[in-house]
């Protein structure tokens, strides 16, 4: 027998002098305390598919699949004593780490899901959980039927092996997917209050929109133009400083700060004697607005479990296209000589209703453990966080926090010095010719995103349906309502669409829109066909253009280059967004009926550059992600991956497990000297 053999066996065994018996992690077998296993190794030849039952993937009827799925003939059958089961996993230096299959497959969710919440990351999440659910099933798999043969002499048949993988996948899959179902009360008050941030950014870009002829009456294109612009150049800062904040005073305190700037700039626009401070209010709102697009994003990523971020992520985008829609319902009541100061207070009358619910707000777990890994504040809200009961769980997921935040840092402590150097993401993601495309694709859809025209409708849509409707505020209203479905339609479309094919179908869609505005503004076509046009612009917009720059950044990039392409997308799509706002009124009054000519060259080109130029990046399949897998993982061996018993028994005691360590340890030793007496006679 092995030295490794021996020592996971439980085999006991005396040496010359009688003194060395051996018990180690036999004990934990979960084929009997008598059962001898070296562990399982992957390899491509043994994990090379996914099995087809996950392709029908369900999340409701998880459990009861696999309870259906019969092993060996018999429903729920175990194989050997799992009471004591505990997986574990020995790395290629000979360390151990004990985790149970979905703790193993919750840390890899960790370490590849960006601590972002972005609309679209489900599709991302649910393949990297089919992914491990095959990939810990067939080494289960591999396991029993290695134990199978070493008791009689025979090993499963096909069958057999197609029954067990189908249901261990099922059933660890049904564990990963807990997460995405299973929420508490401390993170649905820090989603509401995150959606209230995105709520009153989106408010505040149509809230412009109504009151326009009854803000100081007589004043000039420039002026106003300002005025929506200002929001623009506000919202740049806003970005870069929330990131500071962010890392200085804590996610919790840099939300609580922006919070005071909206009421802030909400108080200033409503109280303003001129519209020079009208200007200065609404440039206090974009700095909010800015900082809102950088944290809730990350505040939501680090509190939310890896299969929730791009639930809630789409939450706070739903958030932000209803709070446009209100703005403009708010206008048929408010947007008058006497109620548009009550427009501009109704930002701070949300965000002082916001204010009260801070008390509700938790600190980020992840950066109280960036600080100090032994944060017992980390920990105590962690557990409320996730609603644990037992003291294991919560350092489980302290581990899961602490590697993840390693593996997403650029930061090198592999390096031959052997200290840590820190590196610019920047620079190593065009230096690399893989990810370099990726970055200047990126980069051309934000300017798209923002040059394709869509916040000109969204903030001068009163001046473009002057004329064309007898009332512009029920254009727009329509307009706004019309973006809320088509976010949800857009949400269905990204599960089940490429991302190139979806940018290629919406600029191709909002260009035909554009040109149609064009010729029915010139009179060739009613100015309903005109109003049917916008819609359909809006439309497209919200299926490609408006979610695949950012989701690309979130889905694609490895983690330790998601920050910083994120903060350059952000920085750029402002400044787009600056002189659309500031410049559309010209243009509007240069071009006439032509002035949407120039958003359909940007279309185009846009078209022809994802035609030629843009990968696709709809995601890593399952399979891909399953071969990754393998190949990172080839050099550990695993033990006890016993799927089937790891969800009826409580977490392992923490201090047994430790006990088995330090036994393992001085065993060693003592296996040690016996074979060097061996070696000796």
């Amino acid at each position: 027998m092995s030295e490794h053999t021996s020592l996971l066996s439980g085999e006991k065994k005396d040496d010359d002098n009688g003194s060395l018996r051996r018990r180690s992690f036999g004990s934990f077998s979960r084929f009997g305390p008598d059962v001898e296993t070296s562990g399982v190794k992957p390899s491509g030849d043994s994990i090379s598919n996914i099995p087809l039952v996950l392709e029908g993937w369900n999340r409701k009827s998880m459990s009861a699949q696999a309870d259906a799925i019969p092993l060996n003939g018999k429903k729920g059958q175990s194989t050997g004593q799992r009471a004591r089961a505990r997986s574990f996993v020995q790395n290629i230096d000979g360390t151990m780490v004990s985790m149970t299959p979905v703790e193993m497959g919750r840390h890899e969710l960790y370490e590849e899901v960006p601590f972002l919440a972005m609309s679209g990351l489900q599709r991302k999440e649910h393949s990297l959980s089919v992914a491990f659910s095959s990939y810990a099933a067939q080494l289960d798999t591999l396991e029993t039927d290695e134990y199978m043969a070493a008791t009689t002499g025979k090993h499963l048949n096909p069958e057999e092996k197609e029954r067990r993988l189908s249901q261990m996948s099922l059933l660890l899959l049904d564990e990963l997917e807990v997460d995405a179902i299973t929420v508490t009360t401390p993170l649905i008050f820090a989603v509401l209050i995150a959606s209230m941030l995105m709520f009153n950014m989106g408010y505040n870009i149509s809230v412009m929109n109504a009151p326009e002829p009854f803000v100081f009456p007589g004043h000039s294109t420039s002026a106003w133009s300002m005025a929506v612009a200002a929001f623009c150049v506000g919202g740049p800062l806003g970005a870069v400083l929330a990131g500071q904040l962010a890392d200085q005073r804590g996610r919790r305190g840099a939300l609580m700060i922006t919070t005071w700037l909206f009421i802030l700039g909400g108080l200033v626009q409503a109280l303003a004697p001129s519209l020079n401070i009208v200007i200065v209010g609404r440039a206090i709102i974009g700095v909010a607005s800015g900082a809102s697009t950088v944290l809730v994003p990350i505040y939501l990523g680090e509190l939310a479990p890896p299969n929730l971020r791009g639930v809630l992520g789409t939450m706070t985008q739903f958030a932000l296209v209803i709070g446009i829609l209100v703005a403009d319902l708010v206008g048929f009541v408010l947007a008058n000589p006497t109620g548009w100061r009550y427009m501009f207070f109704l930002t701070s009358a949300m965000a002082f209703f916001q204010l009260l619910l801070t008390p509700f707000l938790l600190e980020s777990p992840r950066w109280l453990l960036g600080r100090n890994a032994n944060s017992n504040k980390a920990r105590f809200i962690i557990k409320k966080l996730r609603g644990f009961r037992y003291d294991e769980e919560v350092e489980t997921e302290v581990e899961h926090y602490l590697g993840a935040s390693k593996s997403q840092s650029c930061n090198d402590s592999n390096d031959n010095s052997g200290g840590s150097s820190a590196k610019n993401p920047m620079l190593e993601m065009f230096q690399d010719k893989k990810v370099r495309l990726l970055v200047i694709s990126t980069l051309v859809l934000q300017v798209a995103n923002q040059f394709s025209g869509i916040n000109a409708v969204f903030y001068y849509s009163g001046l473009f349906f002057d004329g064309v409707i007898e009332n512009p505020l029920v254009g727009t209203t329509l307009m706004g309502a019309i973006n809320v479905l088509a976010t949800y339609v857009a949400l269905l479309l990204m599960d089940k669409c490429g991302r190139r094919t979806l940018i290629m179908w919406s600029s191709a869609g909002m260009f035909v829109s554009c040109i149609v505005i064009v010729v029915s503004l010139n009179g060739y076509f009613s100015d309903m066909v005109a109003l049917g046009a916008v819609a359909s612009y809006v439309c497209f917009f919200e299926i490609g253009l408006g979610p695949i720059p950012w989701l690309i950044v979130a889905e694609m990039f490895e983690g330790k280059y998601v920050t910083a392409a994120m903060s350059i997308s952000c920085q750029l799509n402002w400044a787009c967004n600056f002189f659309v706002g500031l410049f559309f009124p010209y243009i509007n009054k240069s071009l006439g009926a032509y002035s949407f000519g120039p958003f359909a060259i940007v279309l185009l080109l846009t078209f022809m550059f994802a035609w030629i130029y843009l990968p696709e990046t709809q995601g890593t399949t399952p399979a891909e992600l399953q071969a990754e897998m393998v190949k990172k993982n080839a050099g550990r061996s695993y033990h006890n991956m016993d799927i089937e018993g790891m969800a009826s028994h409580a977490p392992p005691s923490q201090d047994e497990w430790e006990q088995a360590l330090a036994a393992l340890e001085d065993e060693k030793v003592g296996l040690n000297i016996s074979q060097s007496l061996s070696s000796n006679k």
